[in-house]
């Protein structure tokens, strides 16, 4: 890393960066949404106007985009949260924070997509889709209206996310000083806890093979159980982690490869559900 790298940005961020942003995220969050990124091209595409202000250099707008175009997935509504604290640290820390903002980006998304997904795709939708439909089916035009109400109420609260989050990193970076990278341990702490724990909770496989050697009947799935608890899930994950290191696997080819060997193996009582 050359010495430009470690100085701070004398680029400061504004309100027209944050309106652009956000603007961007708000209709392009999912653009290209694909099973290898997900939407790490949303993100990408949101952060470019401030990559092209906060890194003069070309070799660092390069860097800071490969690292901005890696896998990213969380709900849309609250993205935007994350993208802003990524913009005050990027602001303040320029490519110094690079780990920092792989290990923050890492770490929120899956609990910000659990909260969002939540909120927004079901408890909203459920209690005013409802009062909306009922009334409607009773021929009240009023239904129509609180639904559109509802979604503007959502449209206005997700566009004021990014900014919220903005303001929150630039807190988090003056309280923090130099301790980011305790920050990035815990973010990514966070995550693999959050990856692990859906690991029995989403992955459902087990060894239905039984042995019996005359009264003796050994099941080969309570043994594996004894040994640990969703041995077989947590097994399968690594082996695809690992896969997914190689160089030519891609999310789509793992894919295939799982299939293919879930129906041999189940095809031979090997695996089963």
């Amino acid at each position: 890393m050359n010495s430009a790298n470690m100085k701070t940005n004398s680029q400061k961020i504004t309100k027209k960066d944050l309106f652009r942003a956000n603007w961007r995220w708000l209709w392009s969050s999912q653009i290209c949404w694909n099973y290898e990124r997900m939407m790490s091209t949303g993100y990408l595409y949101t952060m470019l106007p401030t990559i092209q202000k906060l890194y003069p250099e070309k070799e660092d707008r390069v860097a800071m985009m490969k690292l901005h175009n890696q896998f990213f997935n969380t709900n849309a509504y609250v993205g935007g949260f994350i993208v802003g604290m990524d913009m005050a640290i990027e602001e303040k820390e320029g490519r110094k924070a690079e780990e920092a903002i792989a290990g923050l980006k890492a770490g929120l998304m899956g609990s910000f997509a659990g909260v969002g997904d939540t909120i927004f795709g079901v408890i909203l939708p459920t209690i005013f889709g409802s009062i909306a439909s009922y009334m409607g089916l009773k021929g009240n035009p009023i239904g129509a209206i609180i639904w559109l109400i509802a979604n503007f109420v959502v449209l206005f609260l997700r566009f004021a996310l990014l900014p919220m989050g903005y303001s929150q990193g630039e807190k988090l970076i003056y309280a923090a000083g130099n301790k980011l990278n305790r920050l990035t341990d815990a973010a990514i702490l966070l995550g693999v806890t959050v990856v692990g724990a859906l690991i029995p909770t989403v992955v459902n496989a087990n060894v239905p093979l039984v042995f019996k050697t005359g009264k003796v009947v050994l099941k080969a799935q309570s043994i594996l159980d004894q040994i640990m608890p969703s041995l077989v899930p947590v097994l399968l994950v690594a082996v695809c982690y690992w896969l997914l290191g190689k160089k030519k696997m891609t999310s789509t080819k793992l894919i295939i490869t799982v299939l293919i060997a879930g129906i041999i193996l189940g095809g031979f009582g090997i695996i089963g559900k």
